[in-house]
C-alpha cells in the first residue's frame, strides 16, 4: 500500500495539531479515511503500511485503523498490533470495520483505549475522533459540521449514559436475598419459553413504537444471554450485536463495559482463536434468575 512519509518529522504539524497514524487494509479504505482527516487541518496525518505500525514512536500519537478487505491471517496481526500499541502506549486508538470483523475484533481487542465503529459513516468516523481525540471538529466541510458535532455530543452522552448506569449498579446496597456468595449454575429454575415470550415481545414493539425511544441494550444482552445459559447455547459477540437492538459500536461498548465490571465472561473458542464467547458470570445469572422468581408469572418487558 502507498503511502505518506513514516517519519513525522517531515511533517509541519504546529502547535495545535493532533498527530494521527492512519492505517488500512486497502486502497480504497485508505484513500476514504484519508480525505476526511484532509478537510480537518486541526490532524497531522501519516499513514502507514502494516508492517511499519511498530514505528509510531509518540505516545500521544492516535491510531485510526480502517479494517475492511484484509485477509484473515493479515487482519489478525493489523488488531493484535492495534492492541499492542493501546497496551504498551497508553494511547487512544479507533478501529473502523464492517460487520463480518465483529468477532474478530472483539477476540483480538481488549484494551478501553480503542473506540470501535462498525459500519460507521463520515459523521460517526470524525466523532469518534472529536471523542477520542477532544479535538474540535469545526475544520469539516459546513455541510456535515452540525452533524458531527451533534453526534459527538450523541456519542459522549451515551458513554457517560453506560458509565453511570453501571455506576449506580456497583454503588446500590445489594438486597438481604442477594448478599450471600452464589454458586455457578445457582438460582432458581426460568422457563426458556419465557425468555423468549419477552424477547419476542420486545421487537414486537418496536414495529409499532420506535425502537429508539426504549433502548435498553444492557437488558437485551442479559435476556439473550439467560436464553442461552437455559438452552446451553454459546453466544458469540456478533450475534450477541444483533440481540441487543442496536447499533453494533453500541452493543460492542456495552459488551466490554459490562465485561470490564464483571457482570459477562469471556470465553475463547478453543477451536477458532478468532473468536469469543460472551455468558453470564455466576452472580449475574443468580441475581436475573431470583428477579424472575420475584415477578413469577407477570408480564416483564
Amino acid at each position: 500500500m502507498a503511502g505518506a512519509p513514516s517519519a513525522y518529522q517531515n511533517l509541519d504539524y504546529g502547535a495545535s495539531r493532533q498527530r494521527v497514524t492512519l492505517v488500512a487494509d486497502g486502497e480504497v479504505a485508505l484513500r476514504r479515511a484519508r480525505r476526511l482527516l484532509e478537510e480537518d487541518d486541526s490532524f497531522a496525518i501519516q499513514t502507514l503500511q502494516l508492517p511499519e505500525l511498530n514505528s509510531v514512536r509518540a505516545s500521544g500519537d492516535l491510531l485510526w485503523v480502517e479494517l475492511a478487505d484484509a485477509p484473515p491471517a493479515e487482519a489478525v496481526e493489523l488488531l493484535d498490533a492495534v492492541q499492542q500499541h493501546a497496551a504498551s502506549r497508553s494511547a487512544s486508538s479507533v478501529v473502523s470495520a464492517t460487520e463480518e470483523w465483529i468477532d474478530l475484533i472483539a477476540a483480538r481487542i481488549v484494551s478501553p483505549d480503542v473506540t470501535v465503529l462498525i459500519t460507521a459513516n463520515d459523521v460517526d468516523r470524525i466523532a469518534a475522533l472529536g471523542l477520542a481525540t477532544a479535538v474540535q471538529t469545526s475544520g469539516v466541510r459546513d455541510n456535515s459540521a452540525d452533524r458531527s458535532e451533534g453526534r459527538l455530543k450523541q456519542l459522549s452522552e451515551e458513554v457517560n449514559r453506560i458509565a453511570m448506569a453501571l455506576a449506580r449498579l456497583s454503588d446500590t446496597p445489594l438486597s438481604q436475598d442477594t448478599m450471600r456468595p452464589v454458586q455457578p449454575g445457582e438460582g432458581p429454575a426460568v422457563s426458556a419459553e419465557l425468555i423468549r415470550s419477552i424477547i419476542r415481545a420486545r421487537r414486537l414493539r418496536d414495529q409499532f413504537i420506535p425502537g429508539n425511544l426504549f433502548a435498553d441494550p444492557a437488558w437485551d444482552i442479559l435476556l439473550d444471554l439467560l436464553q442461552a445459559e437455559i438452552i446451553q447455547h454459546r453466544v458469540p459477540v456478533s450475534s450477541l450485536c444483533i440481540a441487543s437492538a442496536v447499533p453494533a459500536t453500541t452493543a460492542l461498548r456495552w459488551i466490554r463495559t459490562m465485561t470490564d465490571r464483571g457482570m459477562l465472561l469471556r470465553r475463547e473458542d478453543p477451536h477458532d482463536a478468532r473468536r469469543v464467547f460472551i455468558e453470564l458470570a455466576a452472580e449475574t445469572s443468580t441475581a436475573i434468575r431470583r428477579y424472575f422468581d420475584k415477578v413469577g408469572s407477570a408480564a416483564v418487558v
